[in-house]
């Protein structure tokens, strides 16, 4: 199947590779049909030591860096609380953590989460975050940047492969707040 960006030979719908995807984003995927889009991710198989923003579009394409976006988990306090939340960002763009993302969790410090705290509480692997499949209860915090974009490339919560997706699909995600700034 030839994917609606880049020149991936080997996307396949995602429900069909259930099985290269942590188990919360294979949930999400097989419940995908319930008002997220009428247009189903896809799935490309990819190499994990070029899952990195830079290596894989040097690898795939420059005109992928347009379509990526990176999804970056961070950690809001305040008194003693701690808030994590994702962030969903076109790739040639930052999160603005202490502007966007700290105002947006009404938090008095905000951070990227620990590596630890990131792999740990997704189930996913660093560098393969995903915004599908993520707890509900958890803040999504979106770039509305990435929502115009017809279609998306994200990881698949693994870094052995990518996900595409409607842009506008990501604002229909739990927990979904599109925000304009976000990336900068």
């Amino acid at each position: 199947m030839r994917a609606p960006i880049g020149s991936f030979d080997n996307a396949l719908p995602a429900v069909d590779r259930l099985d290269l995807l942590p188990p919360s984003v294979a949930e999400a995927i097989r419940g995908w049909h319930d008002g997220l889009s009428a247009d189903p991710p896809l799935h490309v198989d990819t190499d994990p030591g070029i899952a990195d923003t830079a290596a894989f579009v040097a690898h795939h394409g420059a005109d992928l860096l347009e379509r990526s976006v990176n999804c970056v988990v961070v950690a809001g306090k305040r008194g003693g609380e701690s808030t994590l939340a994702a962030c969903v960002v076109p790739s040639r763009t930052r999160v603005d953590v202490n502007g966007v993302v700290r105002r947006q969790l009404g938090a008095r410090k905000a951070s990227f989460a620990p590596m630890e705290t990131a792999t740990g509480e997704t189930g996913m692997e660093y560098g393969g975050i995903t915004p599908i499949g993520l707890p509900g209860s958890w803040p999504l915090l979106v770039d509305s940047a990435v929502v115009d974009l017809p279609w998306v490339l994200i990881g698949s919560g693994l870094r052995r492969g990518k996900l595409i997706v409607p842009g506008k699909a990501l604002a229909a995600l739990p927990g979904a707040v599109i925000l304009d700034g976000l990336g900068v």
